[in-house]
């Protein structure tokens, strides 16, 4: 091979007018193959990828009913005054998401402050990775506060509503 001849028959300027392509156009990547020869120029990424939020599988948490969390005659301090403390089972979101209080836009809310609520009723809907997951209730009661708004988001394991 001569000094001109860099890979594939190619020389150093015809490799580099190919990157220049492949860098200020369209193109996001080029082979070139001739025989065990092989010159691949690619684009370089400069965009981290996006990162991997850290929650349980998204298929389990939505088909366990122990999906939200009841934790027995807990306390939960709120923005109320310092004095007025609300006690009663915990219900947490179970994945990192955004909370709906209602089925769609046009509907009603599955629950509201002094709805009475049976094990098994759905509570809420948690958005996450644009897949809609149910979460169940866990316990029979009545719901005593709701302390997140609609379309909020929510973080694993955070207090969303109390049932009494």
């Amino acid at each position: 091979m001569s000094e001109n001849m860099i890979a594939c028959n190619l020389t150093f300027d015809e490799i580099n007018k190919l990157a220049d392509k492949v860098e200020n156009g369209k193109l996001s990547k080029i082979k070139i193959k001739n025989g065990d020869c092989e010159v691949v120029i690619e684009k370089e990424n400069k965009m981290p990828p996006p990162p991997v939020p850290m929650m349980p599988p998204v298929g389990v948490a939505a088909a366990a009913p122990s999906a939200a969390v009841a934790v027995a005659a807990a306390e939960v301090q709120t923005n109320e005054p310092a004095e007025e403390k609300i006690s009663g089972n915990v219900v947490k979101a179970p994945i990192v998401g955004t909370y709906y209080s209602k089925p769609g836009p046009d509907k009603a809310p599955f629950v509201e402050v002094g709805s009475t609520v049976k094990k098994g009723d759905v509570l809420m809907i948690i958005e996450s990775m644009k897949l809609m997951n149910e979460v169940q209730s866990e316990f029979d009661g009545v719901v005593k506060k709701i302390l997140v708004s609609d379309g909020t988001a929510v973080e694993f394991d955070q207090p969303v509503m109390i049932i009494g």
